[in-house]
């Protein structure tokens, strides 16, 4: 497996000390848990637990039997040859081998014994000298967060990207078993969010027979899961928190029907056709609101929307406001308009060159805009001629006085008009332009001032590109007077975006 996918869709199982120190209980484990893995499409690896009792254990408490901890581990030990055959094991069973060190001497053994990934138990998630340790293998590392503060999970993310590792943390309770109460599956989302960079997953001690709570974890994005496993022994029941073949089953069949009712999550799903099929039911057709002609463009005024929707027949969601639509024959009052009566002509793409080409000017500008911006594109002779004819408008606010942004691409043009009710003083900001005022032309620089007063014939354009602004009276439509007759008769010179303002760095839709 490439090491980039290896915290894809892990599902981890924990032998901790459920071999109970026999090499043969360990292999029945391994193998009844690597049968039930086979069924299912997902990756596995198979935990254990390394610790040097030598040291591990103080020598005073060495071989005490009133201490919970000591005697188990005591108890259950293995000799490195013993744990090599276990180790074999994953292999043959084609299980992902991975083994927590709770001590710097088994850190080395674990490099030794070549392990897949190298696991941080909850207790040792701050232990500083360990993690140091660690940190020099060139292993993948999961660690899990049970009992550590935010503060901590911080310095210990921080810790292990300074050292470039690639690293997993884990949700994790530590109570054993953790009752359905405590689970805090929300810390999931917390982690996510605040380690966006990072995967994220879900360290059980749930007690066995909970199968909801992969369920959750999986919906909320968690990537790897961790369950503690065992097989039934005389020698020892089997703990609360630790899971039978049977149950591990259960687990993972409840996993799989999590992924299939979550479904895509990296791309938008695709539609299905009875999914199509029942929406279109509900989306209203396209009509004429009135007699029309071929030629005739459609817009609000000369249609409606309404079902029901034949087959065949634009509905209202077709009418973008970058689509245009030109009837190819004629249609009588409340007639339904097909597909196939109409030219479309999409200018999306077009509206998004312009923005691209407006970006990079404003960018270059250091032009500070507010938050919330009305752009108005003006096409004077059609937007396929934007960049030769037309500007760029940013409208501020229009009150008793006005205030716009206007910006120019280079070698671009605003017709020759005037204003009856509006005056106006542009100052240029950025770049430069070339402005006529009543048969006068003036090129203007950054920090130059002019003032257009009414029904004084003007245009401007710029060589190399600007951004000005204009400060006026109260902006009225239908107050821009145009030489050009061309100009006048096209009803269609204006398409309006509204943007916030993180317009710059946010793909336009």
């Amino acid at each position: 497996m490439k090491e980039a996918e290896i915290f894809n869709r892990l599902f981890v199982f924990e032998l901790a000390n459920n071999h109970l120190g026999s090499v043969e209980q360990g292999l029945a484990t391994i193998r009844a848990i690597g049968q039930v893995a086979k069924k299912y499409p997902f990756n596995f690896a198979f935990k254990f637990q390394y610790r040097n009792l030598k040291t591990f254990i103080h020598p005073d408490y060495q071989g005490r039997s009133d201490i919970k901890y000591v005697k188990r581990f005591s108890e259950t030990a293995l000799k490195e040859a013993e744990f090599l055959k276990l180790r074999e094991e994953l292999d043959k069973q084609g299980l992902i081998a991975v083994c927590t060190p709770f001590d710097e001497d088994s850190v080395d053994l674990i490099v030794k014994h070549k392990y897949a990934i190298l696991k941080i138990a909850s207790c040792s998630f701050t232990d500083w000298p360990l993690l140091e340790k660690i940190s020099q293998t060139d292993k993948p590392i999961i660690a899990s967060t049970a009992g550590a503060s935010l503060e901590e999970i911080d310095q210990v993310v921080s810790f292990f990207e300074h050292r470039n590792k690639k690293l997993c943390i884990m949700h994790c309770v530590g109570e054993y078993p953790t009752r359905r109460g405590n689970l805090q599956l929300n810390q999931i989302d917390l982690l996510r969010v605040r380690y966006p960079e990072i995967p994220i997953g879900f360290s059980t001690h749930e007690e066995p027979d909970n199968f909801e709570s992969i369920k959750i974890a999986i919906g909320k994005g968690a990537q790897v899961f961790e369950r503690h496993v065992a097989v039934p022994s005389d020698k020892y029941p089997i703990n609360a928190y630790s899971s039978t073949p049977a149950q591990v089953e259960e687990w993972l069949e409840a996993a799989q029907e999590a992924y299939i009712m979550c479904g895509v999550g990296d791309t938008r799903c695709p539609i299905t056709e009875k999914e199509k099929n029942d929406l279109r039911g509900l989306k209203r057709g396209v009509f004429a609101r009135v007699a029309m002609h071929k030629g005739d463009k459609l817009s609000k005024e000369n249609v409606f929307f309404a079902i029901p929707c034949q087959a065949g027949q634009l509905i209202a969601n077709d009418l973008s406001k970058y689509t245009e639509y030109t009837l190819e024959k004629d249609l009588k009052i409340n007639d339904a308009v097909l597909s196939g009566d109409v030219k479309i002509k999409n200018l999306r793409e077009k509206v998004l060159k312009i923005i691209q080409e407006l970006r990079g000017i404003i960018l270059q500008s250091h032009i500070a805009l507010p938050n919330r911006i009305e752009l108005e594109l003006s096409h004077h002779y059609g937007i396929e001629r934007y960049e030769e004819w037309g500007a760029a408008i940013l409208n501020c606010i229009n009150r008793e006085y006005c205030k716009k942004l206007i910006i120019l691409l280079p070698g671009q043009k605003h017709p020759f008009h005037y204003h009856e009710k509006k005056e106006e003083t542009f100052q240029v900001l950025f770049g430069d332009m070339e402005v006529n005022v009543a048969g006068k032309e003036q090129t203007l620089k950054a920090g130059d001032m002019l003032t257009v007063e009414r029904k004084m014939d003007h245009n401007f354009s710029s060589q190399q590109g600007c951004v000005f602004e204009e400060v006026s009276t109260t902006h009225y439509k239908n107050d821009s007077f145009y030489a050009d007759q061309a100009v006048v008769n096209n009803k269609n010179r204006k398409t309006m975006i509204t943007f916030w303002s993180d317009w710059l760095t946010k793909p336009v839709k």
